[in-house]
């Protein structure tokens, strides 16, 4: 979740409260009308508005677009994601690195733990056994797959900060299964390139992205090669704190991110589903 600076220490001994950013103005595409570049570039192929029944008691939206049927859409707030922290299953192990790196500089980086369960949940479907994590930060989503991996299991984990990589190997060692990760401290370019290199293209069952956002089509087309038909890609901060639907926002990171949700979504080789956990992530598979 590099990037994302929507989370503050709650005062219940849970976890972190995320606050959602307040929403975009409104906006509407008329058919009659081209694109505008930008709008051209974000995540869905045409704009739909949504109108607010958000309360207390009811914290959802609603289409005003007749064709979804009124579907009522669930709007998290402060209360309603407490709720869903309270039913993660977070190990303690998870816990304690949660709490270390909270106190650390840039520790907004960190996954959510409902994220990190996703994560885990999709390497254990997968009956993965080999991985590959781009930007592990401080080793919060690394070993929470590294836990649920078989002991014949590998993850690669490909970060370029030392200080970060110094805590997460701490914590390899502490929960047990630094044997089973691979910690390559390089930029991520040169470990995948040099994996494929050494002919493991299509051998790995899974993938996580959450780093450079500028740099995803690129890292997302090396992990394309080193994933096997049928493996998943999960790429983090696809919302990007709501600012890549929000027309007014045109800085480069999240002018990146639009390019590549759009190319994403127009990739006929992967399947996709974008999972609004955390600040956003696509689930990708390869077909």
């Amino acid at each position: 979740m590099r990037g994302i600076a929507s989370f503050q220490r709650f005062t219940s001994p849970r976890a972190l409260l995320f606050r959602p950013p307040s929403p975009p103005p409104p906006y509407h595409h008329s058919p009659s009308k081209p694109y505008s570049p930008l709008l051209a570039q974000s995540l869905l192929p045409s704009i739909t508005r949504f109108r607010s029944l958000q309360t207390d008691a009811s914290p959802v939206i609603v289409s005003e677009d007749d064709s979804f049927g009124k579907k009522q859409v669930i709007s998290l707030t402060p209360q309603l994601y407490d709720y869903i922290l309270s039913n993660v299953r977070e190990p303690p192990i998870l816990r304690e690195l949660r709490e270390e790196t909270a106190t650390l500089k840039g520790s907004q980086m960190l996954v959510s733990p409902d994220q990190a369960q996703l994560l885990a949940m999709l390497v254990q479907i997968l009956g993965a056994n080999r991985c590959i994590e781009v930007g592990v930060f401080t080793g919060y989503s690394s070993l929470a797959v590294a836990l649920v991996l078989p002991e014949s299991g590998y993850l690669v984990a490909c970060e370029k900060d030392a200080k970060c990589l110094e805590i997460a190997k701490k914590y390899y060692e502490l929960a047990a299964v630094a044997h089973k990760v691979d910690v390559k401290q390089a930029l991520a370019a040169d470990t995948l390139q040099s994996l494929l290199d050494k002919g493991e293209g299509c051998s790995y069952d899974f993938a996580f992205l959450d780093a450079d956002k500028r740099k995803y089509d690129e890292y997302f087309e090396y992990l394309f090669q080193l994933v096997r038909v049928g493996g998943v890609i999960v790429i983090d901060n696809v919302l990007w704190h709501g600012k890549v639907a929000n027309p007014n926002e045109t800085d480069k990171k999240t002018n990146s991110l639009r390019k590549f949700n759009r190319k994403i979504f127009k990739d006929e080789r992967i399947s996709t589903s974008v999972v609004p956990v955390g600040d956003g992530m696509t689930i990708c598979r390869k077909k």
